[in-house]
């Protein structure tokens, strides 16, 4: 990514670029989560921090941590979708009140502390 995008353009591209991708009735599966969110990462050039599926307000819900840009540039994306299907959801970290926003960026950081010592 040669320009930093703002926290809204960088959502708005990766939603557009998810819209035919995900199937809006069917239950998806972790694998078909990965799919998804491995070929929007590629489209813009980010990289998978973490995935998970958890329970959100008592629904269960696929979440993936990712990151683009890097060094001064770098943002953290939440991507979610729904267990049961749905819409994907794209959010930068700092925009997200999901729960798991806050753990990207230490994680991020720990990675690259691992980095540094290996």
């Amino acid at each position: 990514m040669d320009a930093q995008l703002d926290d809204k353009a960088l959502e708005s591209t990766l939603a557009e670029s998810l819209a035919d991708l995900v199937p809006d009735e069917k239950t998806v599966s972790e694998d078909e989560f990965v799919e998804v969110v491995g070929g929007a990462l590629e489209a813009v050039g980010g990289t998978l921090l973490f995935k998970m599926c958890v329970q959100n307000e008592g629904e269960g819900q696929h979440v993936a941590a990712a990151s683009v840009g890097a060094g001064g540039n770098r943002q953290f994306l939440l991507l979610t979708l729904p267990t049961g299907g749905g819409s994907l959801k794209v959010e930068t970290v700092s925009r997200s009140s999901n729960p798991v926003a806050g753990i990207a960026a230490a994680y991020a950081g720990l990675m690259d502390a691992f980095k540094t010592a290996a």
